[in-house]
């Protein structure tokens, strides 16, 4: 019985580690999936274009924060001056 009694309240602590199910965000959060066709374009095509408040067009030498958002849509240029990726991060 006593050693029932020891087990239960480890059984409990246990219990509580179990990791606890985050709700999935969706895959395309920020629409990136409409603006695939601008891959491969020039960079220009972006002057004539509005996008969501927070997209982040990014250089090759830019500086970008390593924060995960989703929701953010991020359109990034090559050297060359042409669209290389659209992608919610």
């Amino acid at each position: 019985m006593k050693k029932i009694a020891f087990l239960l309240p480890l059984l409990g602590v246990l219990a509580a580690c179990e990791p606890v199910a985050q709700p999935e965000e969706p895959v395309d959060a920020c629409g990136a999936a409409g603006y695939q066709g601008l891959v491969g374009q020039p960079r220009s095509v972006l002057e004539k274009m509005n996008f969501p408040l927070g997209t982040r067009v990014i250089g090759p030498e830019d500086a970008v924060t390593a924060d995960f958002r989703p929701d953010r849509l991020n359109i990034e240029y090559a050297p060359n001056d042409r669209i290389e990726k659209v992608a919610c991060y």
